[in-house]
């Protein structure tokens, strides 16, 4: 629950020993959680009469963060789709100097994946109508040049009505398969257990195939209530991947950039792809592998996740043929599955701008909101 005190002529609203300076617009708060550098609380919006998710955020310590918080306000200031979360307002100070922390408005959601699948056991149809709103939304991203890359169960928000968005952009980048991420395994701080395997073998060349195959973990996930890859370390995580899907072919090897880790790879013994049904506790020292039978999964579904969890991302399918899998057919509707306008041309690459500019540049990215403008 939220208290309220004044300073001076302002009313700081106190959620769980944090101020937030939301306003008169946004009261009866009351905390949601929080993470590394933000408290999410619920509030009830007086203008449009509805509770809505008040992300509180204060990055400017740490150029990480505001390299983060920059690239979710530009992404989703520029996004509208049914499948992304949006943005319905942010507060700020109204000036640069006093500006210490920035609050994002944004629907909200009960629940997300993550939470659902701790709780319960998904039925056929949840997983079905689940995974064409992650596939549909994801359409729109890819089709804005964006890769999402943090595409994990807890960044599935859900509503009662099992409404479906993608949240946190802030790992996004435009897609660029030419480009040398430098610095790109560095930032890169989310969950292994999502990640495509050329991710830890290259160094370069990263194409929208890397978020077909976190939403092939998530439809995994989903089917049997618990993580396919669960890698402890950057090995284990590679091993738990062969581990299921057996060895890539020479072919597959020759799409892997980086010689050290495709020598690796060479050395390793020779696995061999066990059918989903098939799947049982692997012998000892192997990774466990994944109980997923007919009786329990439609075999539909099984072949989309086969096409989903290719080792070469050349040979994994797009997101518009996932949405045309017969699996999804009671709600493929390609003319109700729109694009964005047009791709995105600005400059993601944030990497070298010191903590002041990227302050600045969330500055003036969050103008439109001020009154007055």
């Amino acid at each position: 629950m939220s208290s309220a005190r004044m300073i001076g002529d302002k009313v700081h609203k106190i959620v769980k020993g944090q101020p937030f300076d939301v306003g008169p617009r946004y009261t009866q708060l009351q905390y949601i959680g929080e993470g590394a550098y933000g408290m999410v609380s619920s509030a009830y919006d007086h203008v449009r009469k509805t509770r809505v998710a008040i992300k509180k955020i204060s990055p400017f310590e740490h150029q990480t963060y505001c390299q983060r918080t920059l690239r979710e306000i530009q992404i989703l200031l520029r996004f509208h789709h049914e499948n992304v979360i949006g943005i319905r307002d942010i507060l700020r100070a109204p000036t640069l100097e006093a500006m210490r922390d920035v609050y994002i408005v944004q629907d909200l959601m009960e629940t997300d994946l993550y939470k659902l699948l701790k709780s319960q056991q998904l039925s056929n149809d949840h997983i079905c109508y689940f995974l064409y709103q992650i596939l549909r939304g994801l359409k729109y991203i890819h089709s804005a040049n964006v890769l999402h890359r943090d595409l994990k169960p807890s960044n599935l928000l859900i509503n009662t009505t099992c409404d479906l968005k993608i949240c946190d952009f802030g790992l996004a980048r435009i897609a660029d398969p030419e480009h040398d991420h430098t610095g790109f395994l560095t930032e890169y701080v989310a969950t292994r257990w999502y990640r495509a395997p050329e991710i830890m073998l290259n160094s370069k060349g990263y194409t929208k195939s890397i978020d077909i195959w976190s939403v092939g973990c998530i439809l995994a996930e989903m089917l049997s209530n618990r993580p396919i890859f669960p890698g402890k370390h950057y090995l284990d995580q590679l091993n738990h991947i062969l581990g299921i899907l057996g060895s890539p072919s020479q072919e597959d090897l020759n799409c892997i950039i980086n010689m050290k880790a495709r020598n690796y790879l060479q050395s390793l013994p020779s696995k061999t792809k066990v059918a989903w049904a098939k799947n049982k506790v692997m012998p000892l020292g192997a990774p466990l592998a994944f109980p997923l039978t007919p009786d329990s999964c439609p075999s539909l579904a099984l072949d989309l996740l086969d096409r989903m969890l290719t080792f070469n991302p050349n040979k994994r399918i797009t997101v518009e043929e996932a949405l045309a899998h017969p699996y999804l057919e009671q709600y493929y509707d390609p003319t109700d599955e729109p694009v964005a306008e047009e791709p995105f041309t600005f400059d993601m690459e944030l990497d070298d701008l010191p903590k002041e500019r990227l302050k600045e540049l969330i500055f003036q990215e969050t103008a439109r909101f001020q009154p007055g403008v």
